[in-house]
């Protein structure tokens, strides 16, 4: 089974706890703090393997979690780190943060690995607190959190030429005849239901891949039939290749079939038509009605620059031609990969001193900011020095004060986030 984009869900390891310790040994003395480090995170890595050409794997298996950094110990014994986790994707994938869409990574080559989201620190072991007027800290930091996004793996087919067109317009048959590859060929609408990949040779020894992209119809862009699924494929093309029926042996007109496909193209992604040089491949010129339909084509398509090349695909007639002019158009795209350029930011730059704080909430004074929310997570706050060491760091900011002069009263209640205290001054 061919599958181009899942959800997933990515936990990188949260940082261990730094530890609370004093070194006591027998004859040694004011031996002092001596508690450890915790380890940091695993972090969430995402690595192609050439390997792969479907996300089939991710069907089954959601969720991907690194291993945490384990606590830090006695004797200044530092935590263990945690294991990385390495997912391992098709090359061409991109992934995107699921709520914002914005693009976080595009693994466009053959050995393309990235860190995606990082393991947190390690929290520091009381050793470090310990200072000349504070010699024995009974506190430590705790490790830094994981981080934990739903993403979304999308594969974009790495081709250089991508047929486009109407179901069972013979994109498959041109596929078979003039590569390697081996479609599901029959007379019935959507006949292919996975993008094929074909390496073509021609006479001159130069090669590009070309993919045959399942039939779009009108209304694709909308999700209308199979199109909407593989439309994201044409997007890594460099030249399109518009095959049609130019019999118009199911009764509709070529001409109007281009125009068609091309507001597809257009509603999906504007880019698209604005930087992909086309050209169209007038199939099934052996049906009665085809002679007609190709000078309408031609009049309409080659005073827009849009080349038009009749064939029969079936008979592998003038296919010779029509790679000639392909690889004519491939030259004049620059030979460089088509990416998409990350546009996730993690988090904005933000002032971590700044704090607000709310009089208004009935029964308590609620103060809230990001520097006090990471002293909270940071400091063991189940003991009296480290809830000591947390009052000060309110004196220090300002927040003490801030509060007295919005009215508090010995007494009143204090919630900072999951801490609530009684004010005493």
């Amino acid at each position: 089974m061919f599958v181009d984009k899942v959800k997933i869900l990515v936990k990188s390891g949260k940082g261990g706890d730094g530890h609370v310790s004093f070194r006591r040994e027998k004859y040694v003395p004011n031996g002092g703090p001596d508690g450890g480090d915790g380890g940091r995170g695993g972090h969430i890595i995402f690595e192609v393997d050439p390997g792969m050409n479907t996300l089939i794997n991710f069907r089954h298996k959601r969720h991907y979690k690194a291993q945490e950094g384990a606590d830090g110990a006695k004797k200044k014994c530092h935590g263990k780190d945690g294991l990385d986790l390495t997912i391992k994707v098709p090359q061409g994938t991109i992934i995107r943060e699921a709520e914002s869409g914005k693009v976080i990574a595009d693994l466009h080559k053959a050995d393309d690995k990235q860190v995606i989201f990082r393991g947190g620190h390690g929290g520091r072991g009381n050793q470090h607190f310990a200072t000349p007027t504070r010699q024995a800290p009974k506190y430590a930091e705790k490790g830094r959190a994981a981080k934990e996004y739903w993403v979304i793996l999308e594969l974009k087919m790495i081709a250089d030429v991508g047929l486009v067109g109407y179901p069972n317009v013979g994109k498959s048959t041109l596929l078979s005849m003039v590569s390697n590859a081996q479609p599901k060929i029959a007379n019935y609408h959507f006949t292919t239901l996975s993008p094929n990949l074909g390496v073509v040779s021609n006479q001159y020894g130069k090669q590009f891949v070309m993919a045959d992209i399942p039939g779009l119809i009108e209304g694709a862009a909308e999700g209308v039939g199979l199109g909407h699924d593989f439309l994201r494929h044409v997007e890594r093309t460099k030249v399109l290749v518009h095959v049609v029926d130019t019999a118009g042996s199911e009764g509709r007109d070529p001409v109007e079939d281009i125009y068609a496909i091309q507001k597809e193209l257009n509603e999906y992604n504007p880019t698209i038509l604005e930087t992909k040089p086309q050209i169209i491949a007038a199939n099934k010129m052996d049906i009665e009605g085809a002679t007609e339909n190709l000078e309408a084509l031609k009049k309409t398509f080659e005073p827009q620059g849009i080349k038009v090349i009749a064939i029969t695909a079936a008979a592998n007639d003038n296919l010779q031609a029509l790679l000639e002019d392909i690889s004519e158009l491939l030259a004049t795209v620059p030979d460089e990969d088509i990416i998409f350029e990350p546009e996730f930011e993690e988090m904005p730059k933000i002032d971590h001193e700044a704090f607000t704080i709310n009089n208004e909430v009935e029964g308590y004074f609620l103060v809230e900011g990001v520097g006090v929310e990471k002293m909270i997570g940071y400091t063991s706050l189940d003991t009296e020095k480290g809830f000591a060491f947390f009052q000060r760091y309110l004196r220090e900011r300002g927040i003490i004060e801030a509060l007295e002069e919005a009215g508090i009263a010995e007494g009143d209640t204090v919630r900072i986030y999951d801490l609530e205290f009684e004010y005493y001054k």
